[in-house]
Parts: structure tokens; C-alpha cells; sequence
């Protein structure tokens, strides 16, 4: 497959797949995705590369991406701020160190009360810090200064969650920050670019309607028990990660 380099996005910090622009359905599940990020990321991955994966989507992603060009995997748990009336809509998230960005036009365009907003940033910090407890019991996040980190997620919708990550992880002094998704909205790519040192995109669609898992034969959600134990397990089987 033909790979471009800002062609849809417009922009030199984007790299795409030709022939899966505006396509559907272009991944059987998680895992073939992953095969194709890590040959995306295979020549563009500098030395000393550690991939971070998101709970939960993210995981199956990160452990295919870690074991295929053997590079440290961790976990690095961020969660959107979910709309009290549906839970797959958020106005925001939460990462790991605390940090929270807040989509401010889509909480003004809802009318939404502040003292509703503090109650969900708090809500979803409890939840990160369950997630921690969860996926590392054993330690903090492995040194990332003068590293790259590659941040992943199965997909892109509005960005809040990627860019909440890259920017808890910027706070760690890396060397870069790349973001990895299978799939993402023009839209949201291009704000996660303008944060990211470079961003691949397999995936990439334009127009009013976007849903992650539009691009995948196979779609299930993960719960956070079962990224866990993936993550474990793949620990357990001899992968690179921890502390």
C-alpha cells in the first residue's frame, strides 16, 4: 500500500494510507491495524522509542505495534469526560499525571454548568486513578527524557483524548510525541497534528459523520479488566514493559 505524506491532510506532520482514504471497513480487527502501524512506524521510529497505548481500545494496538519492532510497551491511561446523559460522548479528558483539557465550545454550545464540569473531571480523575492502580501496581511510568513516545488509540474522533495524552507526556521531557491511530477524522487529525511531532493515520475520513468503528470488519468494545489482562499476559509471555 501506497502511503502519503500529508496528501489528505494537508500537512508534511501527517502520514496516511493512499488507498484507505474516505474507505470504510479497511481493517479486519485491533490487531491487523496494529501490523499496520508498526509498518508505519517500522523506518520512523528513532533508537530509543517506547509505545504508550490508551485504555482501552488502545491496548491490543500498543502490544501488536511493541512486539512487532520490539520496542518497550507501557500504558498510559487517559479518559474522556463523558456526557452525564451518553457515555460515548465526552467534552474532555483526564490523563495520568492529572492533567485535563476541556472541549470549552462544545461545553458553552450544550449550556452546561460549571459545577457539572468540575463534577466530571473529578469523577474521570477517580476513574484514571483506578485505572493506574489497575495497570501499574508496581511502579511509575518508565523515564521518557530525550526519548520519543508514541502515543496510540484505535481511533480518532474528536481528539480530546489523544491530545490530553501528548500533552501529559510532554510534561515528561521526551526527545518527540507521536500519535498512532488505525483511523481518525480530517478534522480531529489535523488538531492533533498541530500538538504532535507527527502523527500516522492509516484511515483517514473527511465529512459530517465519523465513527471509529466504521473502519474495522470486527469491532467489540475492550473493558478495562480485559485490556489488563492483555497486558499482563503479554508481559507474562516475555514482552518489553513496566517500570
Amino acid at each position: 500500500m501506497r502511503e502519503s505524506i500529508g496528501m489528505h491532510a494537508g500537512t508534511q506532520k501527517v502520514i496516511e494510507i493512499h488507498e484507505m482514504q474516505n474507505r470504510i471497513r479497511v481493517f479486519k480487527n485491533r490487531i491487523q491495524a496494529g501490523r499496520v502501524l508498526a509498518g508505519m512506524l517500522k523506518p520512523r521510529c528513532p533508537p530509543e522509542c517506547i509505545i504508550y497505548a490508551i485504555p482501552s481500545g488502545g491496548v491490543p494496538l500498543g502490544i501488536e505495534i511493541a512486539a512487532s519492532l520490539n520496542l518497550p510497551l507501557e500504558i498510559a491511561v487517559v479518559s474522556k469526560i463523558t456526557l452525564p446523559w451518553n457515555t460515548e460522548a465526552g467534552y474532555g479528558a483526564v490523563a495520568f499525571n492529572g492533567t485535563a483539557k476541556l472541549n470549552r465550545s462544545l461545553i458553552s454550545r450544550l449550556h452546561l454548568p460549571e459545577a457539572q464540569v468540575r463534577e466530571g473531571i473529578e469523577s474521570t480523575l477517580e476513574k484514571v486513578r483506578r485505572r493506574l492502580t489497575k495497570f501499574r501496581a508496581e511502579g511509575q511510568l518508565r523515564e521518557l527524557t530525550g526519548k520519543t513516545a508514541v502515543l496510540v488509540d484505535d481511533g480518532i474522533a474528536s481528539g480530546f483524548t489523544l491530545l490530553t495524552g501528548i500533552e501529559a507526556l510532554k510534561a515528561m521531557g521526551p526527545a518527540g510525541v507521536y500519535a498512532a491511530s488505525p483511523t481518525g477524522s480530517l478534522e480531529s487529525v489535523m488538531k492533533v497534528a498541530a500538538e504532535a511531532d507527527l502523527v500516522l493515520c492509516a484511515n483517514i475520513r473527511s465529512g459530517w459523520s465519523f465513527a471509529v468503528a466504521d473502519a474495522y470488519e470486527e469491532w467489540a468494545d475492550i473493558d478495562e479488566s480485559e485490556a489488563a489482562r492483555m497486558f499482563t499476559d503479554y508481559l507474562n509471555s516475555g514482552g518489553t514493559g513496566g517500570a
